[in-house]
This record gives C-alpha cells, sequence and structure tokens, in this order.
C-alpha cells in the first residue's frame, strides 16, 4: 500500500485518476447507463445543473491551486529567472498561436465554429508531466522535463488570460463592483501583512459569488485569489491541503462530467467536421509544431540555450507531448459552445490527445535510447 500511494502521489501516478474517470465516463457512455448518467448530471440544484455547478465551482479550487502554482514560480521559482524562462515562455507563446492559427484555417467562415479557436491552444501538465516521469530520467534530462514543466504553467498562465479576455459573457456592473470591493479587501489583507488563510478564503468565496453573477467566467476569482495569497508557510500548507482533492477528486469529477463521448454517434460527418478536424490537428500539428519552432529559433538565435542534457529529437518529442490538452482544452470547449457541439469538442479533444500522447510517448523512448 506504501509503494502504491507513493505512485499515486509522483507526477506519473497523479494523472491516474484523470484516466481513471475519463475512461469510466467512456465506458458508461457507451452502456445502457448512459442516458442515466447524462440525467444525473442535468439534475438542477440551486437554479443551474449539476454539470455547471462542477463546472463553474469545483473547478475554481482547480484554478486557486493553478493561480498559487503560477504565483509560486514567479515569485521565487524557475519564471522567476530571466536566463531560465525565456525559451519555455517562446515555446508556450508558439504552442498558442499555431495551434488556433490551424483551428481557424479549418473553420474560417464559420462564425459559431470560431468560438472554439483557443481549444487547440492549451496542454494538460497533468498528463503531459506524467508521461514524461514515466519515461525516467534517462530518456527524460531533468532540464528538459523542467522546461516542458516552466511551458505548461506558462501556457495555463496563457490560457486564463484568454478565458478572462474572449470568453465573458455580458457584463453585470453591480456584480463587477462587489467583486472589485473584493479585490480590494484581498490587497488590503496582504498589505497589512496577515498570513492566515481563512480570511483570504472567506472573501475569496464573496469574490466568487460576485464574479459568478458578473459575466466574467466564475473560475477566475480563484486565480485572483492565489495572487493575492501572501507567500510563506501558510501558503504552503494550504497548497499542500488542495492538492490531493484537485488530484484526486476535482480533476477526475470535471473528466468524468464532460468527457463521456457516445461512440454510437461518431459517424463520418462527424470525423470530417471542420470542428473535429481544427482540434485534432491543431493538437497533434500545431503544438509540436509551435512548441518546437518557438524554442529551437532563441536556441538558433543564441538567445536561450538547450535545456541541459537534451538533444533536438527529445526536445521535439516533449513538443509534441504538449499536444496533449485534455482538461483545460475540454473546459474552453464548454465555454466556447452549448452543450450540442460538446460532443465535437470531446472527440477533437480525445483524437489529439491521444495522438500526442502516443507519438510524443515513442518518441522520447526512441530518442532517448539512441542518446544514451
Amino acid at each position: 500500500m506504501k509503494r502504491w500511494a507513493a505512485f499515486l502521489q509522483s507526477d506519473a501516478g497523479s494523472a491516474v485518476p484523470l484516466l481513471a474517470a475519463t475512461v469510466l465516463a467512456l465506458v458508461l457512455a457507451n452502456s445502457p447507463l448512459g442516458e442515466t448518467v447524462v440525467r444525473i448530471l442535468r439534475i438542477e440544484i440551486a437554479h443551474d445543473s449539476l454539470i455547471h455547478w462542477i463546472d463553474d465551482g469545483l473547478m475554481v479550487v482547480f484554478f486557486l491551486l493553478v493561480g498559487m502554482e503560477i504565483k509560486r514560480e514567479v515569485v521565487v521559482g524557475e519564471l522567476s529567472r530571466p536566463s531560465r524562462v525565456a525559451l519555455p515562455i517562446a515555446g508556450a507563446l508558439g504552442g498558442m498561436i499555431v495551434p488556433a492559427a490551424i483551428y481557424t484555417a479549418f473553420n474560417w467562415g464559420n462564425r459559431e465554429a470560431l468560438h472554439g479557436w483557443a481549444i487547440a491552444s492549451a496542454t494538460d501538465i497533468a498528463f503531459a508531466v506524467a508521461i514524461v516521469a514515466a519515461l525516467g530520467p534517462k530518456r527524460v534530462p531533468a532540464g528538459l522535463r523542467l522546461f516542458l514543466l516552466t511551458l505548461a504553467i506558462v501556457d495555463d498562465l496563457g490560457a486564463i488570460v484568454i478565458i478572462a479576455v474572449f470568453y465573458t459573457a455580458k457584463l453585470s456592473t453591480l456584480a463587477l463592483v462587489g467583486a472589485g470591493l473584493c479585490i480590494a479587501a484581498l490587497i488590503a489583507l496582504n498589505r497589512l501583512g496577515v498570513k492566515r488563510m481563512l480570511p483570504y478564503l472567506a472573501v475569496g468565496v464573496l469574490l466568487w459569488l460576485c464574479v459568478l453573477e458578473s459575466g466574467v467566467h466564475a473560475t477566475l476569482s480563484g486565480v485572483v485569489l492565489a495572487f493575492c495569497l501572501p507567500l510563506g508557510g501558510p501558503f504552503e500548507r494550504l497548497e499542500h491541503v488542495l492538492r490531493p482533492w484537485v488530484l484526486f477528486f476535482i480533476v477526475p469529477v470535471f473528466a468524468f462530467a464532460n468527457a463521456g463521448l457516445n461512440l454510437d454517434g461518431v459517424n463520418a460527418a462527424m470525423v470530417r467536421d471542420p470542428i473535429v478536424l481544427g482540434i485534432v490537428a491543431g493538437l497533434f500539428l500545431g503544438k509540436q509544431l509551435g512548441i518546437f519552432a518557438g524554442a529551437a529559433l532563441p536556441i538558433a538565435l543564441g538567445l536561450a540555450r538547450m535545456p541541459s542534457g537534451a538533444s533536438w529529437r527529445q526536445l521535439y518529442g516533449v513538443a509534441v507531448c504538449g499536444g496533449i490538452g485534455f482538461t483545460m482544452s475540454l473546459f474552453i470547449g464548454t465555454l466556447a459552445f452549448d452543450s450540442g457541439k460538446m460532443p465535437l469538442v470531446q472527440l477533437g479533444v480525445l483524437a489529439g490527445s491521444v495522438l500526442s500522447a502516443a507519438v510524443g510517448y515513442a518518441l522520447l523512448r526512441v530518442s532517448g535510447r539512441r542518446s544514451g
């Protein structure tokens, strides 16, 4: 049991609950219980469906943890060192721009479909890092793993900005004023040197309620709260408490609620749909080309160095793994489209992510053996 618990807490094992929830969602969606699961997810709670509260409620905690990781990296971690951050930032920018351009090319002229332009721009940090960790340090050097981890964090920050700027509904002035007051209170707590987390979390709940009613997506309240929290012991303890809940409950529940694609409904028309093709091409081709080109350019110009111990083949393999979009891609899909288009999003994200995972794993396994 101790060995199993240690595995689940490792980078490779942290993706197991997410993978298990995804498989369970697919199995149930293609079983006689499929309609029952859909009805449960549509149960109305406080004037909204259960799946809405999963996406707009539970996922706030996920974004709180993501925000805390970003803040720690920016203040005292890898993102605080300009000499080390240039390469992953360049890779992340390429990995967001190229997939978006590819998706847009597939859906040019279809105004509704273009709402999904950002779906293929996101990397799933849990799955990508888990694959790299499973290959071991001989096939993926520590410097290259750090490059992927930092790139994924920058990618998450980019996704947060995209959600805030491009996926905001009609705004409520009153709710925005309330959110602004909550943010001011959080900043005041920080400036006054308050270290205990409870006052921040109490104001954070009020902030979430205001943002929920404002038209800005509610999950962004978690990021704002994270950026206002003071670093130190209580910050680290809260991060330690949140991590298992996010990895073993919140993200798997989100995956279960949003990844259940009924394969009986998949037909040639769906496979050829520009939304599906744009997502698959964006994740599998756009991500690898964007990340690799974005990183290769500053290396070639002498503005950055190749990650320690890594080869060009290994850098390319990691770039392919960046095409595992999954959690964040599905989440952006829920913002971009209504439930009628979600099967297209699910098919595209699943296909693009599986292709990227399989090819990326194979490339790193072979290139690691050659370099060894």
